[in-house]
């Protein structure tokens, strides 16, 4: 079982050919509207006046929102299937919020692409998302390019080393550095969109569902 958490702009087009990717593997597959509050229909696509928009409802957000979505949704998926790994993937916001989900003890496996802020910062406030890594009973996989501006390099680095630090002797945790991949490399409908770096995402996830 899949959990798919969107990047700021919603469940959009894009984010259904993820899940449908997924699902048409024979894995069941769940996009989670992460703005259930403000917007619980947001579908944008990717201009300058979306990403405001966007960031408008993402900084609405909070953990503790996150968590009881994300809960309900993999309580809601369990009900329909018989499955019973739990795994998470995320975009951009989704990427952040990914790595915050897989504090649940339901969640086996959870990757987080390009989630921006994760070392610095807590949706809805409070120490950054990285310090909640000793509650993950999983495995997580961090994934950034190194032409992301939303991922400078000095968080890049606090994100390997916080994943090394908690987890030194396991591979449980795995941090992939992607050479030249921009924000959103994995969206073909950005013009981030990084053909090879997608390729490299989707065989790390499609392996960790066993596809």
């Amino acid at each position: 079982i899949v959990l798919v958490l969107p990047e700021v702009f919603g469940v959009n087009s894009w984010v259904r050919t993820v899940v449908d990717r997924i699902a048409e593997r024979g894995v069941a597959a769940l996009a989670m509207p992460l703005f259930a509050r403000t917007a619980p229909e947001l579908e944008l696509g990717y201009s300058e006046d979306d990403l405001i928009e966007g960031r408008r409802h993402k900084e609405l957000t909070t953990t503790e929102q996150i968590l009881s979505d994300a809960s309900s949704a993999i309580k809601w998926l369990r009900e329909q299937n018989q499955q019973s790994k739990i795994t998470v993937t995320g975009f951009c916001f989704g990427g952040h919020a990914a790595l915050i989900t897989s504090t649940l003890p339901e969640v086996s496996a959870t990757f987080d692409f390009y989630g921006a802020g994760v070392s610095t910062s807590r949706p809805g406030g409070g120490p950054p998302s990285l310090d909640l890594l000793s509650t993950i009973s999983g495995e997580l996989t961090c994934l950034c390019g190194t032409a992301d501006p939303l991922i400078p390099a000095s968080d890049r680095e606090a994100i390997q080393e916080a994943l090394t630090r908690e987890n030194p002797d396991s591979k449980r945790f795995s941090y992939v550095e992607i050479d030249g991949a921009n924000h959103g490399f994995m969206c073909e409908q950005r013009s981030s969109f990084n053909a090879k770096a997608s390729e490299l995402g989707w065989k790390l996830l499609l392996a960790e569902l066993k596809l």
